[in-house]
């Protein structure tokens, strides 16, 4: 389904698997390239690829190390590692979640479109449970987008169903303020990256005065210094940060993130970057072992018209791996 943001409407998404045999073991990740958003969406992408795979054999602190710059093929590595070590390929993390004992709940996402698609998205979102909606604003007529939240205010109050929004920067330093002042006349969770990223005095004067709570997203991309990543927390003061693995540096820059939030007293949820089934699973089972009960940003890999079956089911409003093992095509797929 293509996704409509203030950045376009996505309509394709390239990923890379990389497999790993030791012994008689397999081991499989995703290097969730992001065409536009990634930090090493490079035309050194492929040969840095090939570069890993001539150099496997090294450690992995050094492999790591070295794919500083290329944090999507970073999160392919630790996966890929982590998978041929685990008795299973596809287990991770264990946890009762990966056994399929608990679930994540996670939030019902909304695509940018025209109001009557908005509101069906809306529609098929609570049918099916969910209990956060998150919504992407800011390539629309901003008075049809208060439109749609008013709809949903009029039904369900913060209590029932609890809304977040995502601008993908699309407003000026100058428009924010008043933008949030209106926005916060329905009750919002909060708003993520609501003026492009690298405007820190702009953010940081927005953080202080806005009435809805903001979250940071793409202002951590590209971020790679764990100096800068202190100071850019410091200085802003946000009230989230959003964690996207493929973008950051798979796990050890998500632990990072987290560490360095949670020190400033910032909150924090962690979401997927429409990687396929490989990657969504790896991110959803570090995602449960992280213990956080605010719902997560995990619903991306239903999108797919191509997607590579899995256990990984949505159920009402939580992500489930409903037949723990039950890897069929998956394990084809390892295979060839």
């Amino acid at each position: 389904m293509p996704g409509g943001t203030s950045r376009g409407v996505l309509k394709q998404k390239e990923t890379y698997f990389l497999k790993i045999k030791k012994g008689n073991k397999l081991g499989i990740g995703e290097c969730a390239l992001f065409r536009g958003l990634s930090y090493d969406s490079t035309s050194d992408y492929e040969p840095k690829l090939k570069w890993l795979c001539e150099h496997i054999n090294e450690s992995s602190e050094y492999l790591l190390e070295e794919l500083k710059e290329f944090p999507s093929i970073q999160f392919g590595l630790e996966q890929a590692l982590l998978s041929v070590a685990s008795d299973d390929k596809f287990e991770i993390f264990p946890s009762a979640f990966s056994k399929g004992e608990d679930v994540i709940a996670i939030n019902g996402l909304i695509w940018m479109g025209d109001e009557g698609f908005m509101k069906r998205q809306i529609e098929e979102k609570l049918r099916q449970g969910f209990k956060t909606l998150k919504m992407k604003i800011g390539a629309i007529d901003f008075e049809t987008e208060l439109n749609v939240l008013k709809s949903i205010r009029q039904r369900f109050g913060p209590e029932q169903v609890e809304l977040r929004v995502d601008a993908n920067g699309a407003f000026t330093p100058e428009e924010a303020m008043g933008k949030l002042n209106r926005l916060s006349e329905y009750q919002l969770h909060s708003i993520e990256q609501p003026i492009r990223a690298g405007q820190w005095e702009a953010m940081s004067a927005l953080c202080g005065k806005s009435p809805i709570p903001i979250a940071l997203d793409e202002e951590l991309i590209g971020l790679i210094n764990p100096v800068i990543k202190k100071e850019m927390l410091n200085l802003i003061k946000p009230q989230y940060i959003i964690l996207k693995p493929s973008l950051i540096g798979g796990f050890r820059g998500s632990s990072e993130w987290i560490a360095y939030a949670e020190k400033e007293n910032v909150g924090w949820w962690i979401t997927s970057a429409l990687e396929s089934n490989i990657g969504l699973n790896a991110i959803a089972q570090f995602t449960y072992n992280q213990i956080n009960p605010m719902p997560q940003g995990l619903g991306t890999g239903g999108l797919f018209t191509n997607n590579l079956a899995s256990p990984l089911r949505i159920d009402n409003g939580s992500l489930i791996i409903s037949e723990p093992g039950q890897w069929g095509e998956l394990k084809q797929f390892l295979k060839h």
